[in-house]
């Protein structure tokens, strides 16, 4: 899968780099049937970004993106392509995060997220859409905490890699 992008703020060396807990994560940027495109916000946090999680042991990609985008948006998906990956280096995770990046469809009719209980204690909620929206709404996020400074970058990346390559937009 093309390389997007890194996202090194500490501008690791390679041997620290070899160092970290590898992590591999999913992403998709999610169209419904009016061309919308799924983000979640956390209130508490104020940020938003793209559906998508972490790979559990025993997990293929698509599967952990099918059930990532379960339960953060309440749909099923189905995949129509690739987008590219993103490593993320969080040395205060001591974690090399790779993000696999993808585009999909909902199928069916949108459900209800099934979010942590830590994520509704951040106020975790589903926004639908239009890209180029998407596009500002991340722009204009604050960087309020460590993470947030990691998910804006790779949820623009993502977001403008889609809009790159769909002619619907």
């Amino acid at each position: 899968m093309e390389l997007l992008k890194e996202i090194n703020p500490d501008r690791l060396a390679p041997d620290k780099i070899s160092k970290l807990k590898p992590r591999q994560a999913v992403r998709a940027v999610i169209f419904d049937q009016n061309n919308l495109v799924a983000l979640v916000y956390s209130v508490e946090n104020q940020y938003h970004k793209i559906p998508g999680g972490g790979v559990e042991a025993g997990e293929s990609l698509t599967q952990a993106l099918a059930r990532e985008c379960l339960e953060e948006t309440g749909c099923r998906i189905s995949v129509f392509g690739e987008l590219g990956k993103i490593i993320e280096y969080r040395t205060r995770f001591n974690l090399k995060q790779e993000s696999f990046c993808y585009l999909a469809r909902v199928l069916g009719n949108k459900g209800q997220p099934d979010f942590t209980a830590e994520e509704i204690a951040k106020g975790f909620m589903v926004k639908w859409v239009n890209l180029p929206q998407a596009i500002k709404l991340l722009s204009a996020d604050r960087l309020s905490d460590y993470e947030s400074g990691f998910i804006r970058p790779r949820e623009l990346t993502i977001l403008k890699k889609a809009q790159e390559d769909l002619t619907i937009y």
